[in-house]
């Protein structure tokens, strides 16, 4: 059966200057009803002396102050349980969410029936553009609790209405006979799950995994689905093609994802919330006028009832593309090269953890590709060398060359100096959920 390209061709290739005017309207819109029904928001534009009626422009944005993951967190202590930026009470809330809390306290997000929609919505056309249809037998690898990856996916997978198999973490023998069982064709997940699966079915059931009949792999949560050298390896290891979807709790479940074209994530709900890249460390809004922009991802709510944000800092570091996709979407695509708050600097170079992974999955099988990085002070600054811990394969047999050469690729790659310590296949852990690349020996007592 043949499907339509786009699940809302509207939007997906609406004509910029037309989308422009829609995203002015509704924001306008939007800040009056924040100003009204947020005490947060009323106090955050009274401190600068703005007004809703001020933002004329979408360039006006600009004026109005960010608003950051803290003052989120500090706001729900002061005033439990959503926070002073929740404009609903809760009688109007159907659900809620929380944040990992891997940067600190966790937050919690709450939902409208309204909210919901807009949600189910956007990640429709995320998983759309995926490759998910209508005879498509998807198995969830992602948490089905408090994860706001977990329930919001499989609304949209049923809305498009494909087949949800809602497995999730901690199970992955009910997954892979799921699988088998069910003749799934599809699998979402992180792409640490995709990797760890892997070896859990050659190591488990004695088969190889690209046996298993996964033609599709979506992958999201934490940087790996973008990278090249993890991507490769995922796909040889499942014969599947595999794709990158992008979100945040507080924004949206997931808003970004590839096409087949896998020439960037596309931006996907642009009347949901807009789109802004900024330098991280002068605050300053940069134009995405150019083919490509590299910097800081926030956003702005213009569609959003019960935790509508303004000028979010994500702390996701991104490139930004706007020079026209061949599928035809019209949006700006991107692609996370880390979080603001992972980044690390030795001596003025920027090292990024996923920028480590792909240069030591570039050298499988003499690597496994697996790697943990030791830190003995608190970041960004770091003092060189970086100490890394990284497997060997299971081949090797001269590790004295091994270190050389991956200290002396490092080196040339990346532009910094790294300490290897090799360690036996199998030694580093494995995660279902978000890899933990960093080890904070500083916060160990070590």
């Amino acid at each position: 059966m043949t499907y339509p390209r786009y699940y809302n061709a509207h939007i997906e290739t609406m004509p910029l200057e037309q989308l422009r005017e829609l995203q002015l309207r509704k924001l306008r819109k939007q800040l009056a009803y924040n100003y009204q029904h947020s005490a947060f928001y009323r106090q955050k534009f009274k401190e600068v002396g703005a007004h809703p009626e001020d933002i004329r422009t979408l360039e006006d944005l600009a004026r109005l102050p960010f608003t950051t993951k803290e003052e989120l967190r500090d706001s729900q202590l002061e005033h439990p349980p959503l926070g002073h930026h929740a404009a609903v009470p809760m009688s109007r809330v159907v659900r809620i969410h929380s944040s990992s809390g891997t940067t600190g306290r966790p937050s919690y997000v709450g939902i409208t029936h309204h909210d919901r929609d807009t949600w189910v919505e956007t990640v429709a056309r995320v998983y759309w553009s995926e490759g998910v249809r209508p005879d498509s037998v998807v198995v969830m690898g992602f948490g089905m609790s408090f994860f706001v990856g977990g329930l919001p996916l499989k609304d949209a997978i049923e809305e498009i209405g494909a087949t949800f198999v809602p497995v999730g973490t901690g199970a992955s023998d009910r997954l892979i006979t799921s699988i088998q069982n069910l003749g799934a064709n599809q699998l979402t997940c992180t792409p640490s799950y995709a990797i760890y699966l892997a070896e859990y079915v050659r190591n488990k059931f004695h088969v190889e995994p690209r046996t298993l009949g996964i033609r599709r792999i979506q992958l999201g949560a934490e940087p790996g689905g973008g990278v090249p050298a993890v991507r490769q390896h995922i796909e040889e290891d499942w014969g599947a093609f595999v794709t990158e979807g992008i979100g945040n709790a507080d924004v949206l479940p997931v808003y970004a994802a590839d096409c087949d074209e896998r020439l960037g994530m596309h931006f996907l709900a642009p009347d949901f919330a807009i789109l802004e890249v900024i330098d991280p460390e002068s605050g300053v809004s940069l134009p995405l006028d150019q083919s490509q922009v590299e910097g800081e991802l926030v956003f702005t709510h213009i569609d959003r009832e019960c935790c509508p944000l303004v000028r979010f800092r994500t702390r996701d570091r991104v490139i930004v593309w706007t020079d026209p996709c061949p599928c035809g979407r019209t949006g700006p695509r991107l692609r996370c090269v880390g979080r603001t708050d992972d980044l690390l600097i030795l001596r003025g170079v920027n090292v990024w953890p996923s920028a480590i992974k792909d240069v030591l999955m570039g050298m499988r099988p003499r690597t496994t590709g697996e790697v943990q990085i030791l830190l003995k002070q608190p970041g960004p600054r770091v003092d060189p060398p970086l100490h890394l811990r990284v497997e060997y394969g299971s081949d090797v047999e001269d590790l004295a060359a091994l270190k050389r050469e991956i200290e002396e690729t490092l080196r040339e790659k990346l532009i910094f100096t790294a300490e290897v310590e090799l360690v036996p296949p199998g030694t580093l852990p494995r995660f279902e959920m978000k890899a933990q690349l960093i080890r904070k020996l500083y916060e160990q007592g070590r």
